[in-house]
Formats: structure tokens, sequence, C-alpha cells
């Protein structure tokens, strides 16, 4: 559901229902403005700066906001390290994108990225590690080969939460379902997608008032292309989550996809959970992954 704004056109009904959720979040969130030739992207920080483990960076699905990984907080996502999520430059939350200077291409999504973890202080050059859901996973996977690539050592670990465009296309089905609400969003199409998506899973009412207040955002062309080519990540270690549950894609299939792709990445299908809900009520399973050590997995291809 991507969506651009500037921190002066942001609703104050908007503001006020990010600063509910956000505030809902259990430890102190540092909230910091990162200049990069995009516009300013605004990083809520929490856990210890000094903290000796690596710090992870979280990216969120189209059309969330960095809010949305307060339950991961909560379950402990966070626990012995400096966590950084993001409000992805171009969609809803309080990024400012720069005027004339869109985000139109992959290049401009790891080019952005990159800008953002050199300009985030604490992060002092050493590996992060990234984690994306959804469209956020798709930018997360191409900024991991763009590392590979470029900047090797950059990251440490990727995790992709029931990535959209890495593994498999999006069901016909739900794209026609999803596309009232992409031309000409309203709280009740939005309130009636999620429903439709989830289940009718009760979700946190601060983040699905939020989603709803994100309507007043205008819609802009979602940032398409290429899956990443994954062959290039050579031994970064890669997890991967699918939601058993979810409407976008088959989840079996596109866990098969991934396993042949990465043939030495941990890959899963979580039960019972959907795509959009996924950060909120898999939060606990999701903090025991990050939580664990990493491990090496075998080169898939030339890095």
């Amino acid at each position: 559901m991507p969506r651009a704004t500037s921190r002066s056109t942001a609703p104050t009904s908007f503001r006020a229902a990010y600063d509910e959720a956000l505030a809902r979040w259990p430890a102190p969130v540092d909230a910091v403005d990162v200049p990069t030739p995009y516009g300013l992207t605004r990083v809520n920080s929490c856990g210890p700066a000094d903290a000796p483990a690596t710090p992870l960076v979280l990216l969120p699905g189209g059309g969330a906001t960095s809010t949305v990984w307060g339950a991961c907080v909560a379950a402990g996502v966070g626990q012995g390290r400096r966590v950084h999520a993001v409000d992805l430059v171009g969609e809803p939350g309080l990024s400012v994108s720069a005027p004339g200077r869109a985000v139109r291409r992959v290049g401009d999504l790891t080019a952005w990225l990159d800008a953002l973890l050199d300009g985030l202080d604490g992060l002092g050059g050493g590996p992060v590690t990234l984690a994306g859901h959804s469209y956020g996973a798709w930018i997360a996977a191409h900024a991991a080969v763009h590392a590979a690539v470029h900047r090797p050592g950059r990251f440490d670990r990727l995790v992709l939460l029931d990535p959209t465009g890495v593994f498999a296309g999006l069901r016909p089905g739900y794209v026609l379902r999803a596309l009232p609400m992409l031309v000409r969003p309203t709280p009740a199409r939005i309130r009636a997608f999620l429903d439709w998506e989830t289940g009718g899973v009760p979700l946190d009412p601060a983040w699905t008032r939020l989603q709803e207040e994100a309507a007043a955002f205008p819609t802009v062309r979602p940032v398409t292309g290429p899956r990443p080519d994954l062959a290039r990540l050579g031994g970064l270690p890669v997890e991967v989550l699918f939601a058993g549950r979810a409407r976008c894609h088959d989840p079996g299939r596109a866990a098969a996809a991934a396993r042949r792709a990465l043939p030495g990445a941990r890959v899963d299908v979580l039960p019972g959970v959907s795509h959009h809900a996924l950060p909120l009520t898999a939060a606990g399973e999701i903090a025991r992954r990050l939580a664990a050590p990493v491990s090496r997995r075998s080169a898939s291809g030339p890095s």
C-alpha cells in the first residue's frame, strides 16, 4: 500500500494515532530524523545504545509504519541489542520525501537504505542484522544483495518475514480484493480488507486505527522491480518465515521456492498466522528467531 507524504501534510489525526501506537511500546523510544539524499527518514530506536550485540534494523511492510514492531519489542526482540525501526521513505509515517528526489526504482531504495545506515548514530560502520516484513522484506533482500556486492560485511543476517515479490508473485484474487483500497483508500475499505486478510483475528486497536488513518495520504505509484538475485548473497545467513494463512501468495509454494533459491537457509511456515498480522500475532516467534545465534549457511552461488 505505498503512499508518499511530507511531515507538513500529515493529518493531525494520523499523527495522534501514530503517537498512540508508539506509546504502547514497552521500552523508551528515541526518535531521530536521519538525512538522506531522498529526504529525512524517521527512525524509532530502543534498547541499550552500548549493547554489545549486533544492532537490528527493522523495515515494515507497505502501508505500515515503524510502530508495527511494538509487539516484537514487547516480546523481547531487542533484548541485549539496539533496535532501529524505520518509517519507509515514500510511505505513511513521519519520513519526509525530498522534493524532486522521489524513490522510483530498486536502485533508489538500496541507495536510500545505504545512506540511512551510514547516517544512523551508533552503527559505526559495523555489521547489522536486517529484517523486513512483506514489501519491507523485498527491500531488505535487494539491499542485502547490493551490500554483498558493494558493501561486504554490512549485514550479518537477513530475516525475511512473509516476503512478497521475492519468491512468489501476488495472487490475482488478493490483488483484486486490495484494488479498491489502493485506488481510493478510505478507513472503511482498509478495515474491511484487513478483516478479510486476517480472518477477523483481533488486532491491536491502536495499530488498526493508524492503518485506517493512513487513508488520508495521497497514493503514488509503488516501486516495483525484479526479484532479487539471491545467488549473489554468498554465505550470508538467511531466515525466511512465511505466514501459513497468508492470502497474498500460496505459503507452501513460496516456501518451496525459497528452499530452492536458498538451499542453506532456514525456511519455515508458521501455521495459523495471516500475512498482515504476522508482526503482531507472531511476535514471540520472531523474537525467538532473532535471539538465536547466527549460523553461517553454505553459499548458493557466486557472491
